[in-house]
């Protein structure tokens, strides 16, 4: 095959892509950077001020002056010559960092979002200074296909793509913040004994219990690692450095036989009512076990009885951690013991209005994780494609 054709094109294209210069295509202008104090920022509304680096949306302002007028019938590529970062943006919006640049099309006919892609797929270093200065940039030459309809049909397939993406964000956050903003007012605040809001029906006040009083703690062990017969069994077997950002985990990364488990201090742990919970080294990483398991001694994990509501408990994982946080002591690393941990005081509800409640963040994080996987499978197929679709 040509080096300048695609692996992948759409049907009816044949032409090779032709060498461009990337100053042909755009052209660029320095704007004035609009001047604003961080108190007149709105993190919700107004217009956005985009500035250089990783924020690049730094905040809002409902000041009129400066506003850079870029409506969706002709979008422009902010590029950010500290990081050579691009962006594609389609809405009114003012530049506080004089290191963007806005780069619009000379030639109407051309195509914003493929040009955009291919723009981003360029390598740049800079030689001699540390500013990626546009001047040097605009020399570079790119490959683009000679045939407008070819460009407007592989723009028009990323600009789906960016839209989806940027859709399945936007709905993970929104679900995040709504998270948070419930984690607030369904649970007491200090000192109080009822949350701000509550299902209907339930009106009476929350105890104060231990932990140890409706969980058991439960350490783990370590069969002996120079002991072939005790590893590579059927039995699940966790260390700290395996749990993420995940809800559930239904299989570990080493597993252990029925020797190595009788010849261990490890502890088998129940499936479903089981919390994970990390206790040395970066304490408080959960999980809910989805199948029967023991761990190694970087836990100390929380079994729930038949009056508490696992997944009511899991949502309070983040208090529990910043309680056992402060009860943590080492001289090495920081460790808080399963007696420690039973000790930590929550306020609890009845059983029924746990469940109601521990019901309503389980459907909370499944919308939350689906987006988030949603978002990483597009991503990913984003990135494939710019792979086989640009030369």
């Amino acid at each position: 095959m040509s080096g300048n054709v695609p692996a992948i094109r759409f049907a009816g294209f044949t032409e090779p892509w032709e060498q461009r210069k990337l100053g042909d295509i755009f052209q660029y202008e320095q704007p004035q950077p609009y001047i604003v104090r961080s108190t007149e920022y709105d993190d919700s509304s107004g217009t956005p001020v985009l500035t250089a680096g990783r924020t690049f949306i730094l905040g809002y302002t409902h000041e009129d002056f400066g506003i850079k007028n870029a409506s969706p019938k002709s979008p422009v590529v902010i590029f950010d010559d500290f990081t050579t970062s691009t962006h594609y943006v389609d809405f009114p919006f003012k530049v506080k960092s004089s290191a963007m640049k806005i780069l619009s099309l000379r030639n109407s006919t051309d195509d914003i979002v493929l040009t955009y892609n291919a723009l981003k797929r360029i390598a740049y270093e800079p030689v001699g200074h540390e500013r990626h200065w546009i001047s040097e940039f605009v020399d570079f030459d790119v490959l683009m296909p000679s045939s407008r309809e070819e460009q407007r049909a592989i723009g028009a397939l990323f600009a789906r793509l960016d839209s989806l993406i940027t859709l399945h964000q936007r709905k993970h956050d929104q679900l995040a913040t709504l998270k948070k903003s419930l984690l607030e007012k369904m649970f007491p605040k200090p000192g109080s004994d009822v949350p701000e809001l509550r299902f209907a029906g339930f009106t009476e006040p929350w105890e104060q219990r231990k932990l140890g009083d409706v969980a058991e703690i439960v350490g783990g062990g370590t069969p002996d690692t120079n002991n072939v017969e005790y590893w590579d069994g059927d039995i699940d077997w966790y260390s700290p450095a395996e749990l993420g950002t995940q809800i559930y985990v239904d299989g570990s990364a080493r597993r252990i036989t029925e020797a190595g488990y009788a010849n261990s201090s490890a502890k088998m742990l129940p499936a479903g009512r089981t919390i994970l919970f990390t206790s040395r080294a970066g304490i408080g990483t959960t999980a809910i076990l989805r199948r029967p398991a023991c761990t190694n001694q970087g836990f100390q994990s929380i079994v729930v009885g038949d009056e508490t509501d696992v997944y009511f408990l899991f949502s309070m994982t983040d208090r529990i951690k910043k309680r056992a946080e402060q009860k943590a002591a080492g001289s090495t690393f920081l460790e808080v013991s399963g007696k420690q941990l039973a000790a930590i005081e929550l306020m609890f509800p009845a059983l029924s209005e746990q469940r109601k409640i521990g019901s309503l963040f389980q459907s909370l994080d499944s919308l939350i994780t689906l987006h988030q996987r949603k978002h990483d499978q597009l991503a990913t197929l984003k990135k494939s494609l710019l792979e086989k679709m640009f030369v």
